[in-house]
């Protein structure tokens, strides 16, 4: 008889703290997800990032890969906790983590990412909550704040690019390797787990090709070099810009003779086309394909 009293005290002792957890979560819902790890400090790393005091709490099991998740639905969301999961390093069915914090991970943490190709294909927006506690204004108003911060951010990003583009509009290979660095500069400055989620997702698709190919461009003084760096470049940036938007409309513009008749694309915030693939040797080759508003 005392045995099985000891068993129950011990067991309602281990469901209690959970319990309890639950019952301050208002507007609950509970979802299990599968999130990749191996240990017992990736199981504390992961719960202490996606848990939030009386929002949302995470129980993760280190043999199933399972996580459950108990949130208030009015004031998150799956996708707002499974993102903060993947920013410490924890690939999950949502979200993919940076590879640079993957790596940072202690060697018993670094799992096997065999689901690597399959999570960066998911895109999934950000489900926005439609209320809020009067506890949660002060938050809300600092997100703002760091959101306006980092649009000003991509902006110096765009603008940078926009003037690499203008240099080889006048095929000078040393103002396009000053410009690209500058550009390589402003890239460097971004910080992805404060960018909106959909375009933190793109951002860690482009993000180590825009940096490359502004490293070339800013180390080679050939416009030939360059212009064919550019290409690359420009397609990563279109599909940052696309999801990221800027200030005013940009045109997606297209010369056929390019790229050794293959034809290439760039982007400008004028719609008259001036090729940065020939410069004046033929300036106005090329047409705009789509305006980004």
């Amino acid at each position: 008889m005392k045995k099985s009293i000891s068993k129950m005290l011990v067991t309602l002792t281990i469901l209690l703290p959970f319990t309890s957890c639950q019952a301050q979560i208002n507007n609950s819902k509970t979802e299990t997800v599968k999130v990749y790890g191996n240990c017992g400090m990736c199981k504390k790393t992961i719960e202490k990032a996606g848990n939030v005091k009386k929002v949302a709490n995470v129980d993760w099991d280190k043999n199933t890969k399972m996580a459950t998740i108990t949130y208030d639905s009015l004031k998150t969301s799956k996708n707002d906790i499974l993102k903060r999961v993947a920013l410490v390093g924890y690939d999950n069915e949502l979200f993919l983590s940076p590879d640079d914090t993957y790596n940072n991970l202690a060697a018993c943490c670094q799992y096997d990412r065999a689901k690597k190709e399959a999570v960066i294909t998911e895109k999934p927006k950000m489900e926005m909550a439609e209320k809020q506690s009067e506890n949660t204004e002060s938050e809300t108003m600092q997100m703002s704040k760091t959101e306006t911060v980092k649009t000003e951010d991509l902006k110096l990003v765009f603008d940078n690019y926009f003037e690499v583009k203008d240099a080889l509009v006048q095929s000078d290979g040393n103002l396009t390797a000053t410009k690209a660095n500058e550009l390589l500069k402003s890239l460097e400055k971004i910080k992805m787990d404060e960018l909106k989620m959909d375009v933190h997702m793109v951002w860690m698709e482009v993000m180590k090709d825009l940096k490359a190919d502004a490293n070339k461009m800013a180390k080679s003084k050939a416009v030939d070099s360059q212009r064919k760096t550019f290409i690359s470049l420009s397609k990563n940036m279109y599909s940052l810009l696309k999801t990221a938007k800027y200030e005013e409309p940009v045109y997606y513009q297209f010369c056929p003779m390019a790229n050794e008749g293959k034809g290439a694309n760039w982007l400008s915030k004028e719609n008259p086309v001036k090729n940065p693939y020939y410069g004046s040797q033929m300036l106005n080759c090329g047409k705009t394909v789509e305006t980004i508003k």
